[in-house]
């Protein structure tokens, strides 16, 4: 069990991810830069609750330019490299953001429900639930972002492409945030963190960054080949 000062710890982590995804999310709707792709209005704030001040610092140096009135404002400048660090990036936190949103659902699931197999509880309910639901969030917000602008939003045609460019994505994020719970679950903490501490969700918070990692080479690859698009962007001058 996590001592007092761990659990500390972990307020002061989830502190700063929530902090971090409210500066985003009242610079998005307070102060009109809504996304020029309006799925990103939802990817950089969810994106913020695990990566914290590095999303923060990331969305105010280039994500804020994305918006309708940034990019009103300011010239085009050459387009970047479809695999630019920027593009992989944003790649990345459109992927992650539906797996946070599905690993997170999905943990508050079983424990809601007390979800055990066998006699103890196990990772097995968390994996069972996680995994499809960041997988149906991770179609569903690739899907937000490619039907728009084809002009097909609320059609069925983009969402075998959709499918086709994020499973790869979902699954190598998930592999680096399941294979981190499996060592806090069965190596670091023992017996295991309850879902409702701070010091757990402070440990989700690191294997989704590790999930951002694992995931950050495959979405690289991905527009390499042209399984995934680029989005458009204002690329800073050199």
């Amino acid at each position: 069990m996590a001592s007092q000062w761990f659990d500390l710890v972990g307020w002061a982590a989830l502190g700063l991810g929530f902090a971090s995804a409210l500066v985003i999310a009242a610079d998005i709707f307070l102060f009109g830069n809504r996304q020029h792709m309006a799925i990103m209005n939802a990817v950089f704030p969810l994106t913020a609750l695990y990566l914290g001040p590095v999303a923060l610092w990331g969305y105010l140096a280039r994500g804020r330019q994305m918006s309708h009135k940034q990019m009103r404002a300011r010239p085009m400048i050459e387009p970047e490299a479809r695999d630019s660090w920027w593009q992989v990036s944003l790649s990345d936190t459109h992927c992650g953001a539906g797996c946070a949103l599905g690993d997170i659902g999905g943990e508050w699931l079983v424990w809601a429900t007390a979800w055990m197999i066998g006699s103890s509880a196990e990772l097995g309910p968390e994996y069972i639930l996680d995994l499809p639901l960041a997988w149906i969030f991770g179609i569903l917000f690739q899907y937000l972002a490619i039907a728009p602008a084809r002009g097909q939003l609320g059609k069925l045609a983009p969402l075998g492409d959709a499918i086709k460019s994020d499973t790869l994505s979902v699954l190598s994020f998930e592999v680096g945030l399941f294979g981190w719970m499996a060592i806090v679950h069965y190596v670091i903490w023992q017996p295991p963190l309850p879902i409702d501490s701070s010091s757990y969700w402070f440990m989700m918070q690191i294997g989704m960054t590790l999930g951002f990692l694992t995931s950050w080479p495959v979405n690289r690859w991905l527009l390499r080949k042209g399984v995934k698009e680029p989005m458009a962007v204002h690329a800073i001058a050199a």
